[in-house]
């Protein structure tokens, strides 16, 4: 029984023969900086371009689709040809666009061209962020990871509930008469 144990001393002398650094070996001396294992980084994507230097990109959102392109510029975002600003005349949609650019310090730098389908404007404000966060981490893979824990990348699935047969709406019946 006791010969199936192996003591430490057994172990340290297989990681040796297995050729690993022994323990004493690992310490530093003094005087000396410990040498830390190269980690090896986590592979970057690579930039996805098409020929004008571009990043495309689709959003969306309840029933809005918004196809978005991103080209470094001045800050200018156009949705459907018109200017932000009267496309979206409410200030929340217009900050719901931005905040891509807010949390990766990157507003004004970049000229926006979306083109969005479908839906109300809050939809669609929500479809253009959407494809703005995906066009922004084609454009700079380094910012995934940023625009990411943020949440912008999950496209928000909810979506209206259909109407059944034999109800009013979605869930609601019908007013019931006794008589």
């Amino acid at each position: 029984m006791s010969d199936t144990r192996q003591s430490l001393s057994d172990l340290k002398d297989l990681a040796q023969g297995a050729g690993a650094a022994p323990a004493a070996a690992t310490a530093p001396a003094e005087g000396e900086t410990p040498v830390q294992p190269a980690q090896p980084e986590a592979p970057l994507r690579e930039q996805q371009l098409d020929a004008h230097g571009r990043a495309y990109a689709t959003g969306r959102r309840k029933d809005a689709v918004a196809r978005v392109w991103l080209k470094p510029g001045t800050g200018q975002i156009t949705v459907n040809g018109r200017d932000q600003a009267i496309y979206f005349a409410r200030p929340t949609l217009r900050l719901v666009i931005n905040q891509v650019f807010d949390i990766t310090e990157r507003r004004g730098q970049y000229d926006v061209v979306a083109t969005v389908t479908g839906g109300g404007l809050s939809g669609q404000a929500g479809a253009v962020k959407h494809g703005i966060s995906q066009a922004l981490t084609r454009y700079e893979p380094a910012l995934r990871t940023t625009v990411k824990r943020a949440g912008f990348l999950t496209r928000d699935s909810r979506v209206v509930e259909r109407k059944k047969y034999g109800k009013a709406k979605a869930r609601r019946s019908f007013q019931f008469s006794k008589r």
